[in-house]
């Protein structure tokens, strides 16, 4: 052999040699899933047992809706395979920076979602026609009550109401300008793309609260201090988060959250596509798995919020699963009001209107 065909010889081996080191390193690269959630949503015992069952090994970031954004924004929406921002932090996320890239609904297991949520996730998840998000995790605010002592209250202006005058409270926030909304029959989400037509229920709400100022024993800030104004039977009523009602009826079991009858507010935190996402298939096993109900059960377990896989919840712990089947009834978990983008400017809007009601005298 001539030196010249055995350098050449020599030349392709080590190529060879090459692609085949670059192989190995792709298929590790494969099968890892690079996942950006929050604390409590990929619990070790749920890591373990799948990368058991797949072979693909889960890197878990933790992490909260700003820092997602920002992380993904320095990166063009690389760095992570599947992330898990709030459903209303995703289409103006990508309208502006273009961080996300749209599911494939073919490759999730729809069955396994509790109908109602996936669609409204994926209503609120669309940009250009194209869906963004589905459902994992989720919470709602609604009404804790001592059924003995506010058996009445079961909206959120009942509040109002006058044999509860003086023992209730709520938060001068956003979320009772949008609950006391709903529980006048207006509609705010819907008003969301015309400014006008929001000042004019930011007014009539308004108007209530400062009628209702009366009757509120205190606007509580910290969770903690309202639950030992329940437990101490200073406040029978309050429009704060469900997980909390259900802390309150592990000790008492008068007392519980009640779903209002104009639908409790609720937020979702979804599963999410990074735009530059390099393992995309185990995303989508990562998704498929943990909607299956008894993998979302430990989960629910171990973050203390349920998640969006029907049947779920007959997996749950007894108590937490009599609570929530309790305060949940089908049509009252169809009836969640799912919070939307904000467009610009509403929040403005909405501080002004929480401003005035703070500033005014009583009735």
């Amino acid at each position: 052999m001539s030196k010249k065909h055995g350098a050449l010889r020599g030349s392709l081996l080590g190529l060879t040699a090459i692609a085949g080191m670059v192989s190995l390193v792709s298929a590790a690269q494969a099968d890892e899933l690079r996942l950006l959630t929050w604390g409590g949503y990929a619990p070790d015992e749920v890591v373990e047992q799948f990368e058991k069952e797949t072979g693909i090994d889960v890197e878990v970031t933790l992490s909260n809706n700003e820092d997602m954004i920002s992380k993904l924004r320095a990166t063009g929406g690389g760095g992570f395979d599947l992330a898990q921002p709030s459903q209303d932090r995703i289409a103006g996320a990508q309208l502006e920076y273009g961080i996300y890239k749209p599911m494939d609904l073919s490759k999730i297991d729809s069955a396994k979602f509790i109908a109602s949520m996936l669609a409204a996730t994926k209503a609120n998840t669309t940009v250009d026609g194209e869906v963004y998000g589905v459902p994992h995790v989720w919470g709602t605010s609604g009404l804790i009550v001592d059924k003995t002592k506010a058996a009445n209250v079961a909206d959120y202006t009942d509040l109002c109401a006058a044999d509860v005058a003086g023992k209730v409270s709520y938060r001068l926030k956003r979320p009772t300008l949008i609950g006391f909304a709903y529980s006048m029959g207006l509609d705010p989400f819907a008003a969301y793309g015309d400014e006008a037509k929001y000042q004019e229920i930011l007014d009539a709400v308004e108007a209530k609260l400062i009628e209702c100022k009366a009757n509120v024993k205190t606007y509580w800030e910290g969770g903690d201090a309202l639950l030992n104004l329940v437990r101490s039977g200073e406040v029978v009523a309050a429009m704060a988060w469900d997980t909390g009602g259900w802390k309150l009826n592990n000790d008492n079991a008068d007392i519980t959250f009640v779903a209002p009858k104009s639908g409790a507010l609720g937020w979702i935190d979804t599963f999410v596509l990074p735009r530059k996402t390099k393992n995309e298939d185990a995303a989508y096993q990562w998704i498929n798995f943990v909607m299956q109900p008894e993998i979302a059960a430990k989960i629910t377990a171990n973050a203390g919020n349920f998640t969006a896989s029907k049947g779920a919840d007959e997996f749950a712990d007894d108590t937490l699963k009599a609570q929530f089947q309790g305060s949940f009834p089908p049509a009252d978990l169809d009836n969640i009001k799912w919070y939307p983008t904000v467009p610009a400017g509403l929040e403005v809007l909405e501080g002004k209107t929480l401003d005035r009601v703070k500033a005014a005298q009583s009735n």
